[in-house]
């Protein structure tokens, strides 16, 4: 007995010696497994009370804080995650922005960023100076005021409303608003520099502009190449991380704050990761789970609530802030709103999204503490530092619970946003052939491209096993496991098939059939020979044996990385009960895209293609050119380059826009875009349209019967 209790004794004491009881905890690994619990239980808590999540973590933060209980220290590893964390919030914020609305709207966002920084300035100055502060820091803190952090913006991208006009505004006006700002904290921190001579302005303003000039004619270019180069989805997610980085600290030479550079890394990388691709998700993925929330729970740490106690100063000038901070800003919605027409809950959601202080506002006021006037005091003294803490806070409180509240309403809203939904639930049933693993992952690429982003509807793969080949079943079933990890990157549910049958073509279109499959994609084979049919044999068997919508492809680049379509379409075209069918096809794959369409047919069939599309509140940047030599193609072949995709809309025989040159077409796209990402739709002849459309009611009003 004796014995077992110096047993009991010795583990006792050498368990209790390894656990770090010293607050605040210093092991790295009691730290990691603290903060992902608060990751991971916080939002779970909050949700079941109606709180954001943001609200939370950040409240976590101060609990474990040093102004808290003092279980944590604000130590290397939350300075390293919330720097990555802010940068990520901000190059997520321009990486989800539809560049395509941007052009459309960038007057808007210019003038909302001008009047959100100038409503916040204009009233912090005159506050300040009526509290007696000094010119320059009446000035600095103004700009402090102006700055926000697109801190709610995850919330947006939770409720899908992230390409909402608002949205779009608020996110190009942060960009504006956060320059002037750090404009601001430039020109007065060089005032107090040593030696500064007219020439620092000059330099100053160089190096901004080289710097981004470079950014952006640059980074696009090597983010083309790497991604025509290399398809390890881990790369590539690296690759990303490390223009980010270099993008910020780019910036911080040339004494501007990082978080410039990520949001202009997103800015032009943004056509060449589209939302529904796999490195996006994750981008999304990894920025949501660990870098954002461990840089809000930062935010929490560096929150002094007891600086209330300290008098009632730190208390009047933190009431002061808040206030000009969320009249301004509302001010700032609230015109934008009246002058462009938009509704109520559009100022609202601006509004939120732009309350937030955090990563300008840290870096002004840090910086202005950091000064040292001549007579010895600090530009911002200590009672300014507390209290731009508690701006934070409460900022940080108001922006989440507004923004929430907003974009929930809206959601539930039938939101404008979004393509309007098809008849019939078999409209989007994409299926996929699978046969060759060189071909197998951009097929996946471009039906994720193809198929609506609110469809419930599964993606679907066949691969066929010949009854004489039975041995290949086990390499083709590992073909569609591959086809669902892709997917699953995604959050895309895909429905497999792996057949035998006694020939590829009956199996593939049995499996059509079977499954009312509205659209059967397939990969164009190789020529082995001379001579060799250009589509093959199987591929113009299975556009015989279905009715349904073929699409074959021929990927010479990256898909995300295509920046024109070139769409070829047969006169009178519009009269084919699948008009419609093709044509949001090609609108979902420009819009992922991000990229510009050039049209070429008869006048009355791009004339309604034009229609159509804003009939349907499908924003497609087009351009429309009247073509008739089809016998003859070179005069498009040098309008299209290695990074564009060449798309023809074929016809079959006995169809209402088949003509003789459909039959020495496939030869002519061989001989002069074989080198080219190819896309060749065969439209869907089933006597009724899968969007429940006779085949003329798809036509807009004035042009049905154009030719």
């Amino acid at each position: 007995m004796v014995v077992n209790q110096e047993i009991f004794c010795y583990f006792a004491s050498n368990m209790l010696t390894a656990v770090p009881f010293s607050l605040p905890i210093a092991d790295p690994t009691w730290i990691f497994f603290l903060v992902l619990g608060l990751i991971l239980f916080v939002p779970m808590v909050l949700e079941r009370l109606h709180i954001p999540s943001i609200v939370g973590l950040i409240g976590a933060g101060i609990l474990v804080g040093p102004y808290g209980f003092d279980i944590l220290a604000y130590d290397a590893s939350f300075s390293i995650f919330g720097k990555v964390g802010i940068y990520y919030i901000m190059f997520l914020a321009s990486l989800e922005m539809n560049m395509e609305e941007v052009k459309r709207i960038k007057g808007q966002a210019l003038v909302f960023g001008l009047l959100s920084f100038l409503f916040p300035f204009v009233l912090g100055f005159f506050a300040n100076e009526s509290m007696g502060y000094a010119l320059p820091a009446g000035v600095l803190m103004a700009a402090m005021y102006s700055s926000h952090t697109l801190l709610s913006y995850p919330i947006v991208l939770r409720f899908g409303i992230g390409q909402r006009r608002s949205v779009s505004i608020a996110t190009g006006g942060t960009i504006v608003a956060d320059t002037l700002t750090l404009i601001v904290l430039a020109i007065i921190g060089g005032i107090f520099k040593e030696g500064t001579t007219g020439w620092y302005w000059v330099f100053l303003a160089v190096k901004i502009l080289a710097i981004g000039g470079g950014i952006i004619y640059a980074f696009p270019r090597l983010g083309r190449w790497f991604f025509r180069r290399v398809d390890d989805s881990v790369a590539q997610y690296v690759f990303v991380l490390v223009l980010v980085f270099a993008g910020a600290g780019l910036m911080q030479l040339v004494g501007m704050e990082g978080i410039l550079g990520a949001f202009l890394v997103g800015l032009v990388l943004n056509k060449l990761i589209p939302p529904v691709s796999p490195i996006m998700s994750h981008i999304e993925f990894v920025g949501n789970s660990i870098f954002i929330p461990y840089f809000l729970i930062g935010v929490g740490m560096i929150i002094n609530i007891g600086a209330l106690a300290h008098g009632h100063a730190v208390f009047l000038l933190a009431l002061v802030m808040v206030g000009v901070c969320v009249v301004g800003k509302y001010l700032a919605a609230f015109a934008t709103q009246k002058i462009y027409g938009l509704k109520a809950v559009d100022r609202t959601l601006m509004f939120g999204l732009t309350n937030s202080r955090a990563a300008a506002t840290l870096a002004v006021v840090l910086v202005g503490h950091e000064i040292v006037l001549p007579s010895g005091g600090r530009l911002l003294d200590e009672t300014v530092l507390n209290a731009t803490m508690l701006l934070i806070l409460v900022t940080c409180i108001i922006s989440p619970f507004v923004t929430e509240r907003v974009a929930r309403r809206i959601a539930m809203e039938a939101p404008t946003t979004k393509m309007p939904n098809v008849s019939s639930p078999t409209a989007d049933r994409i299926l996929i052939a699978v046969s060759n693993p060189e071909t197998r992952d951009p097929l996946v690429h471009l039906a994720l491209y193809l198929r609506p982003p609110q469809t419930e509807q599964p993606l679907m793969a066949v691969n066929v096993i010949l009854e004489d080949k039975i041995h290949l079943r086990e390499r083709g079933a590992k073909q569609l496991e591959a086809v669902e990890r892709l997917a699953s990157t995604v959050h895309v549910p895909v429905q497999t098939f792996n057949r035998w049958s006694v020939n590829i073509v009956s199996g593939i279109s049995h499996t059509v059939l079977e499954n009312e499959v509205s659209d059967l994609l397939l990969g164009l084979h190789h020529q082995k020979r001379l001579g060799e049919n250009f589509l093959g044999h199987v591929t113009e068997d299975l556009i015989n044996a279905v009715s349904q919508q073929v699409m074959v492809y021929f990927p010479m680049v990256a898909i995300n990385t295509i920046r024109r379509i070139h769409l070829l379409i047969p006169r009178e075209a519009e009269f084919e009960p699948s008009f419609a069918q093709w044509a949001r096809r090609i609108a979902f794959l420009a819009q992922q895209l991000s990229c510009v369409v050039e049209l070429y047919g008869g006048r009355g069939t791009l004339a309604a293609l034009s229609d159509y599309w804003q009939e349907q509140k499908m924003n497609i940047p087009h351009e429309a050119h009247e073509f008739r030599s089809w016998h003859d193609l070179i005069s498009i072949a040098h309008a299209v380059k290695p990074d564009h995709m060449i798309a023809f809309v074929m016809a079959r025989r006995s169809t209402i826009s088949y003509q003789p040159y459909m039959e020495r077409l496939p030869n002519q796209i061989g001989r002069y875009f074989s080198n080219r990402t190819l896309l060749l739709i065969y439209p869907n002849q089933q006597t009724a349209s899968p969007l429940g459309k006779g085949s003329r009611s798809v036509l807009p009003t004035g042009v049905k019967g154009a030719r």
